[in-house]
């Protein structure tokens, strides 16, 4: 790796420290957060999906609850909207943006997505709530991705 490059991904670089520092919160969020909002649900509805996991002879594997299923979706919403900004975030960081820019992006990325959790699966709120917040995250990764796009050309 060229020396310029190794100098934008460092922790000197306030650009890198915030994507590390945002990109974590994002894990952390995924892998934490939201399998413990699943369980929550899953044990308040008695709703299991497989034999071993019932609590009692009376439950039965169960796949439609409304309330888990919120919560799957809200998981899998973040999976799908996430996983490229960690990618498109550490390419955005190689093309030395703006710090004040590029900080808030990434911090406008993970607030969004934790907005989108709590409007969506932790306390439901009617739309535009959850569109503004996906929109939100969304429209700053899409930023990213053109900067990239065009950075490279």
């Amino acid at each position: 790796m060229s020396p310029k490059v190794l100098e934008l991904l460092t922790l000197d670089n306030d650009v890198f420290k915030s994507y590390v520092f945002w990109s974590g919160v994002l894990v952390l969020k995924m892998i934490v957060v939201m399998p413990l909002l699943t369980g929550i649900q899953r044990f308040t509805t008695h709703t299991f999906a497989n034999p071993e996991d019932l609590l009692s002879k009376k439950d039965k594997v169960k796949f439609d609850d409304p309330n888990v299923e919120r919560v799957r979706r809200a998981h899998r919403n973040d999976m799908e909207n996430i996983l490229p900004f960690f990618a498109i975030g550490l390419l955005y960081v190689l093309t030395n943006p703006a710090a004040f820019l590029a900080v808030n992006l990434f911090r406008a990325v993970a607030l969004a997505r934790i907005a989108h959790t709590l409007v969506y699966a932790v306390v439901v709120v009617p739309q535009p709530a959850r569109a503004i917040s996906f929109f939100v995250a969304l429209a700053a990764t899409a930023y990213m991705a053109v900067r990239v796009v065009i950075f490279a050309l």
